[in-house]
Parts: C-alpha cells; structure tokens; sequence
C-alpha cells in the first residue's frame, strides 16, 4: 500500500504565494510520475503540474509562469510553488503519484486525500 499524505494547503489573498508538499511512504519500488491536480466545487478534476522520474514536467496552462512542480526523489516527495495566485486557483488540490512494486513493469496509480488553497480577492 502507499500513502501520499499532502501539507502546505491554507487561504491566501490573490497575488501571494502558496507550497504544498506531497511525501509518498509504502514499499515503492519506483515511482514513475508525480502530480499535482486540483478539483474546484462543480468542475471536474484538472491536472496542474506533474514532473516524471526523469524530471521531465508538464503544465496546465493557467499554471504556466506562476507554478513551479520540483520533486526529490530521495525523499520520495514532490512540492507545487504556486505565486502569483488568483481566486480562480480556489480549489482542493490532489496529490497522484505513479508508482511500480518489487521492479514489475506494471504501474499503479495513487491518490492523496487533497488539501484546501483557498484564494482570496
């Protein structure tokens, strides 16, 4: 089993600045890819950032110049620096991770339980 347990969450008025934190525990052979998403009342869940194994990452659109997605890998933890917020970033935000067992090819895909970012105007 593996548990991603998510921090850094809170209310924030529009232009500052948040980090969360998600740090993976379990017997993870590797993981594959980690990620931020985030669901807003109404809407369906949205990718924000993710970075690979490899530290490749990718973006949502609305996160571009103002997200930053790190991960390390030793500590098996992944951070969002998200700046420059706007209330349109209100949303609970999910921690994901892809993670392999005892080095079998097969893949599984896990989730946090979300924390709150909460912007104001």
């Amino acid at each position: 089993q593996v548990h991603l347990v998510e921090s850094g969450g809170g209310f924030v008025q529009a232009g500052g600045s948040l980090r969360l934190s998600c740090a993976a525990s379990g017997n993870i052979f590797r993981i594959n890819n980690m990620g931020w998403y985030r669901q807003a009342p109404g809407n369906q869940r949205e990718l924000v950032a993710e970075v690979a194994s490899g530290g490749d990452t990718a973006y949502a659109n609305s996160a571009k110049g103002r997200f930053t997605i790190s991960s390390d890998n030793a500590k098996d933890t992944v951070h969002l620096q998200m700046s420059s917020l706007k209330p349109e970033d209100t949303a609970v935000y999910y921690c994901k991770a892809i993670v392999s067992f005892g080095g079998s090819t097969s893949m599984y895909q896990y989730w946090g339980q979300g924390t709150q970012v909460t912007v104001s105007s």
